[in-house]
C-alpha cells in the first residue's frame, strides 16, 4: 500500500475512478433530472442551454443526467461481473489447488468446458431468459470470466500450499477451511486484486457493447446506448458521441492502468518453489538395535516411493523401523538425503500428494496413523503431536501479528476462550525465554530475530501439551549461541512436561547434548541404532564410523596441520 501511495499513476487512475463511481451514485440525487425524460423542444440543444449543461440528445433527454446514470449502470456491471467471477474462481481455485490431483482435474476440466462457450454471443442468445436486464446479464458473464481467476488463484495455491506456514498451520490441528480462508488465500490474493481491475474493465466494456448493439432495456441509460445513439447523430451534433465515448474511456483506461500499477507493486513478491526433493537410490542396511515393548511411537517396514518418469514408483525409504518411547529424546541422525525429514513427515501426515507409502505402519500409542484422513489426523496434530521446523522464519505466515497466529493454533486444538488462549500464549513466550511477550505478540514474523520465531514456534508446540514432539534441524538456522539456548529450552521443556521427543538432524554435537537414544540413517534406511554414549563409544556400523571421524577436533585452529582421527571413546566423552 505503501509504494501504491507513492505511485502517481495509481493515485491518479484511482482519483478518476472514484470521482466517476461518485457522479454517478451521488449526482442523480443533486441533478433531479430523470435522465429518460424526453423533451422535444430540447431535441440536440447545444452545451449551455438553460437546463441542459451538456446539451441534450436527439430526442430531448439531458446528456448530463445519462452520462451520471451511465457511470452508475457502468459500476454496477462492473461490480456484478467481477464479484461473481472472483466467487467462484477464487473458491474453485483454492479448492482445486490445495486438494489432490482427481480434485484438481475435475475442477479444471469443468473451467475448460465454460470457456468454450462463446461470451458474447451466449449473452445475446440469453437475452429472453435475462429479459434484457443487464445485471443478470452480468451475473451470467461473471460466471463465464471466472475461468480466468480460478486458473490464476488454482496455480498459486499449488505453489503455495508446499510452504512451510501451510504445513505449520496443518500441524497445528487447523481446519483445511480455516487454512485456505486466512493462510493460503492471504499468501495469494496479490494477483488476484491485480486481476480483478482488469475484470472490472472488461465487464464495464462488454455491458456498454451490450448496449451499443441494442441489447438490453432502452430504459437503462448506459454508455453503450449514449456512444450508438451519438453515432447516428455524429455529422449534426458530434459533442453527443463524444461525451459517453470520453468517460468511457477514461473508466476503462483507468482500470487498466491502475491493474498495471497494482502488478507493478507487488512485483516484489516471489513464489518459493516446493522443498521437497528426492532422496538417494537404496543401500543395504548394517544392523537394527532391539525393540521396546510398548513404545509411544512405532514405525515398522516403512517404505515411501514416487513416481519417475517411467511412471515406476522409486522408493526413497526402505522398511525403516524405529521405536520413541514415552519421555525419551531419540535422535534420528544422518545426512541430506538420507530420508529422515520424509519418515518424520510420514509421521506427520505431511508428504507432498505424489508421494506413495508402499508397505509399513505408524502407530502412535498403539493406534494406525496411515491410511487416516485429513480430519481424522486433526484430531492428532498439535494435541498429541506437535512439530518444531526446520525455518523458522518461513513457517509463520507474515501476513498475520505472531500472537494472532499463536491464539489462532491453541484455540483450533482445545476450549479455550479466545482471552484464555492469549494469556495461555503470553505466559508461554514468557516461559521460553522471550523477554517483552506483549510487545512480541503484537509483532509480525518479520520484524523478530531467526532466534526469536524459533522460540515463537516452540511455545505454539508445546501450548497443548503434546505427548510426542517432532523437531525437524530446529536449530539448523541458527547461530551457536542460540542454538545452545534452543537446546537448553527444549530439554528443560521435555523434562518439565515429560514429552517424548523425535529430533531429525545430521549434527553430532546435538545429538550428544540433547538425546538419550539415536537412530542413523543412510540412503533411506536404519543402519544402527542404540544408546547416544554406546553407539559413540562403540559404533557398529561402517556408515556411523565415516560420520564420526568426520567430527572435526574443536581443540584444533583452522591454521593446524590435519589431525588424526580421535578414539571414538574419546569423541563420546
Amino acid at each position: 500500500m505503501r509504494r501504491l501511495a507513492r505511485d502517481p499513476q495509481a493515485i491518479i487512475t484511482t482519483t478518476l475512478i472514484l470521482i466517476i463511481v461518485a457522479a454517478g451514485f451521488l449526482g442523480p440525487i443533486f441533478l433531479a433530472v430523470d435522465p429518460n425524460q424526453a423533451d422535444l423542444r430540447s431535441a440536440n440543444a447545444l452545451p449551455g442551454t438553460p437546463g441542459h449543461p451538456l446539451g441534450a440528445d436527439q430526442s430531448g433527454r439531458d446528456i448530463l443526467a445519462r452520462l451520471l446514470a451511465s457511470a452508475q449502470t457502468s459500476a454496477i456491471s462492473g461490480l456484478i461481473g467481477a464479484g461473481v467471477a472472483l466467487v467462484v474462481g477464487v473458491t474453485m481455485g483454492l479448492i482445486g489447488g490445495y486438494f489432490g490431483r482427481r480434485t484438481s482435474a475435475v475442477t479444471e476440466w469443468v473451467f475448460n468446458l465454460v470457456m468454450t462457450f462463446p461470451g458474447v454471443l451466449l449473452l445475446i442468445v440469453l437475452t429472453p431468459v435475462t429479459g434484457g436486464d443487464y445485471r443478470f446479464t452480468m451475473l451470467i458473464f461473471g460466471f463465464m470470466l471466472s475461468p480466468t481467476i480460478f486458473r490464476i488463484t488454482r496455480n498459486l495455491v499449488m505453489g503455495t500450499k508446499q510452504e512451510l506456514f501451510v504445513d505449520a498451520a496443518r500441524v497445528s490441528g487447523l481446519s483445511n477451511t480455516r487454512i485456505l480462508g486466512r493462510h493460503v488465500l492471504s499468501a495469494v490474493r496479490g494477483p488476484i486484486i491485480v486481476a480483478t481491475a482488469f475484470l472490472i474493465g472488461t465487464a464495464i466494456a462488454t455491458q456498454a457493447g451490450l448496449a451499443f448493439l441494442g441489447i438490453g432495456s432502452s430504459a437503462v441509460p448506459s454508455f453503450g446506448s449514449m456512444v450508438g445513439e451519438g453515432f447516428t447523430n455524429l455529422t449534426r451534433r458530434p459533442l453527443q458521441f463524444l461525451w459517453p465515448s470520453l468517460v468511457l474511456g477514461i473508466l476503462t483506461a483507468s482500470l487498466v492502468l491502475l491493474g498495471n500499477a497494482l502488478r507493478d507493486a507487488l512485483e516484489g513478491l516471489r513464489t518459493v518453489p516446493p522443498r521437497r526433493g528426492r532422496t538417494e537410490s537404496p543401500a543395504e542396511p548394517v544392523s537394527m538395535g532391539e525393540e521396546d515393548e510398548a513404545p509411544l511411537l512405532r514405525i515398522r517396514h516403512l517404505a515411501i516411493g514416487y513416481p519417475s518418469t517411467t511412471g515406476e514408483i522409486e522408493e526413497v525409504v526402505h522398511g525403516v523401523d524405529l521405536d520413541v518411547r514415552a519421555g525419551e529424546i531419540l535422535g534420528l541422525v544422518g545426512e541430506s538425503g538420507s530420508g529422515k525429514t520424509q519418515t518424520a513427515f510420514a509421521v506427520l501426515g505431511l508428504l507432498p500428494p505424489e508421494a506413495v507409502i508402499t508397505r509399513g505402519s505408524v502407530q502412535l500409542n498403539g493406534r494406525e496413523l496411515l491410511g487416516l484422513s485429513g480430519e481424522e489426523l486433526r484430531t492428532y496434530r498439535g494435541k498429541t503431536i506437535a512439530y518444531i521446523p526446520q525455518e523458522p522464519m518461513s513457517n509463520l505466515d507474515p501476513s498475520y501479528r505472531v500472537g494472532s497466529q499463536l491464539v489462532e493454533s491453541l484455540r483450533a486444538t482445545s476450549t479455550l476462550s479466545n482471552r484464555e488462549a492469549k494469556e495461555r500464549v503470553l505466559a508461554l513466550l514468557a516461559r521460553v525465554g522471550i523477554p517483552d511477550p506483549q510487545r512480541v505478540f503484537r509483532m509480525y514474523p518479520f520484524e523478530i530475530s531467526g532466534g526469536m520465531a524459533q522460540r515463537v514456534l516452540i511455545a505454539g508446540a508445546v501450548a497443548s501439551r503434546p505427548a510426542l514432539l517432532i523437531a525437524d534441524e530446529p536449530t539448523t538456522a541458527l547461530d551457536v549461541t542460540v542454538q545452545a539456548e534452543i537446546l537448553d529450552l527444549l530439554r528443560d521443556l521435555q523434562a518439565e512436561l515429560g514429552m517424548a521427543v523425535l529430533l531429525v538432524t545430521h549434527n553430532f554435537g546435538v545429538v550428544a547434548d540433547l538425546c538419550e537414544s539415536m537412530a542413523v540413517m543412510q540412503k533411506g534406511r536404519i543402519v544402527e541404532t542404540g544408546k547416544v554414549r554406546q553407539t559413540f563409544a562403540e559404533p557398529q556400523a561402517d556408515y556411523t564410523r565415516t560420520l564420526l571421524d568426520s567430527i572435526l577436533d574443536e581443540d584444533t585452529v583452522r591454521t593446524d596441520p590435519p589431525v588424526a582421527p580421535r578414539d571414538h571413546k574419546e569423541v563420546a566423552r
